[in-house]
């Protein structure tokens, strides 16, 4: 199959016909820049360095840079020129806007330097070597510190491309005069010792590698500045306000409280106070809780105490907004599913019983106590006539009972021994009900006479009544269980200190 030219791609075939250019092209028309934003050190420390090479880098190379300290391997980040011609370029008033941004006088920015020229494979290698080592020269200097007593923890060190300089880095929370130990470490490296005091936040960005989120702590990414943070940023994102979890590898709260903080401050600012008076479509009501990111207010309404979620768009005046009456009723079938929405329909059809409420229940509850104490008065009643014990019965009622029928049965015992009653000569009669055995088993409980009691006891016949032919007097039966009564009575009265217990019986004799 043979090829047939196209003239649409061989017009673009011509470099004549072009517009976009290659990027061998691009670079041959660029001029070399005239200043340039790297950045070194351990700390990234950031500077905009002027540069009269003939080279023309690109971002991310790496170039020997003379700074405040000594000569160093630096990073390209842009140029700030106008004849750079880069596409990923900034320009001087773009780059000093970002600095005000990022901090102002606390970004860590420099002017005092010079980029000599681009890192050649010796200066890289020569970088390395002096990398490599610094493991064992900290363990020096950390051994060092602890013959001299150093009162400080030695973090990191960090040379310089020509080892002429050497920077320790130290925490401390005050100021430490170290003077001694220079003086100590001097002989063993024959360099000039360079001591920087840093905090808990500057030692998380020397050492730290990863954080809790998984992406590399931001202080040693990114961040140049860094800012105290408060409990207050916490509280306001709703964050939890365990230290353990919302701090840091510094063991400070964490930097990115800070990141939205000011647009939560913003938002915020529109949301009404906890327990203020505003108003719905439902009516007024006492706003409970609030949420900042999706702006939304818990209101309880005053009309009938319900809890409802509105938007913060929808909040008016509380003394204008539409009474309860006028409010628009609710969906009831809103956010409910369609199966949900037939099986409610359904359902409404068919006759359902309400479930009793707190009025009824309270009716229903006051029936009942009346039933059970028209039933309790009934079977008393009952009880009374027959004679029998009443179920529930007190003891208090059980004594009044035993009283009414003993008096009753010594008024009917006094009819039957009335001479009219009992003709001459046959013994008196007495009723079925009253016996001596009756009589000895409510003795506990009854005081027939004598001390304490309802009445006499009927040990005799009455005055009048008639005697038998043997001239003897007749006696009722029962007699001796009065006695007995009295008897165990008294020694009830006496009490155990008399010889025996409250109960009658005796106690046991004393043993020697």
């Amino acid at each position: 199959m043979s090829i047939f030219p196209l003239p649409v791609f061989e017009r673009d075939a011509d470099p004549a016909n072009r517009i976009a250019l290659t990027d061998e092209e691009i670079y041959a028309k660029l001029k070399p820049p005239t200043s340039i934003v790297v950045r070194f050190g351990r700390m990234k420390l950031v500077g905009e360095y002027p540069y009269r090479g003939e080279s023309k880098p690109g971002c991310g190379s790496k170039l020997v840079v003379k700074t405040f300290r000594a000569l160093e391997i630096a990073e390209m980040l842009t140029t700030t020129c106008s004849n750079s011609g880069c596409g990923k370029s900034v320009s001087r008033r773009e780059m000093l806007e970002y600095v005000d941004n990022s901090g102002g006088r606390d970004y860590p920015f420099q002017t005092q330097g010079e980029v000599l020229r681009v890192a050649t494979v010796e200066d890289l290698n020569q970088w390395s070597a002096a990398q490599s080592g610094m493991k064992g020269v900290l363990q020096k200097i950390r051994s060092a510190a602890e013959d001299a007593r150093f009162p400080a923890k030695i973090v990191d060190v960090e040379p310089v491309l020509d080892q002429s300089v050497l920077v320790v880095y130290y925490l401390s929370d005050e100021r430490i005069d170290f003077r001694y130990f220079v003086e100590h470490l001097a002989p063993l490296f024959n360099c000039r010792i360079e001591m920087r005091q840093v905090g808990a936040r500057d030692e998380a960005r020397l050492v730290a590698d990863y954080e809790r989120c998984g992406q590399h702590c931001c202080c040693k990414n990114f961040l140049k500045v860094l800012k105290p943070i408060s409990m207050k940023s916490a509280k306001t994102q709703k964050a939890t306000l365990d230290p353990l979890k919302i701090s840091g590898r510094c063991g400070r709260l964490m930097c990115c409280l800070r990141y939205e903080d000011e647009t939560y401050e913003e938002l915020k600012k529109r949301l009404p106070r906890n327990k203020s008076r505003v108003g719905t479509v439902d009516g007024p009501g006492i706003v409970l809780e609030s949420k900042i990111l999706v702006q939304l207010v818990l209101v309880r309404l005053e009309s009938d105490g319900r809890e409802i979620a509105v938007p913060v768009e929808e909040l008016c005046d509380p003394e204008n907004c539409p009474t309860p009456a006028a409010a628009v009723a609710p969906d009831p079938m809103r956010g409910m599913s369609a199966r949900g929405i037939l099986r409610k329909v359904d359902g409404s059809n068919r006759p359902t019983s309400a479930p009793p409420s707190s009025d009824r229940r309270q009716e229903q509850y006051r029936e009942r106590s009346q039933r059970l104490d028209s039933n309790a008065a009934t079977s008393t009643q009952a009880s009374q006539q027959s004679g029998t014990p009443a179920q529930g019965e007190s003891a208090s009622q059980k004594k009044r009972r035993r009283r009414k029928r003993k008096r009753q049965a010594e008024a009917d015992n006094t009819a039957r021994l009335s001479p009219d009653a009992n003709p001459v000569g046959q013994p008196p009669v007495l009723p079925p009900h009253f016996s001596p055995s009756a009589e000895e088993d409510d003795g506990d409980e009854l005081d027939d006479g004598g001390e304490g009691g309802d009445g006499p006891t009927p040990a005799t016949n009455a005055p009048g009544s008639a005697q038998d032919a043997s001239g003897a007097e007749p006696t009722m039966q029962g007699d001796g269980s009065g006695k007995r009564k009295r008897r165990r009575r008294r020694r009830r009265n006496r009490g155990p200190d008399a010889g025996g217990d409250a109960h009658g019986s005796p106690s046991p004799p004393p043993r020697d």
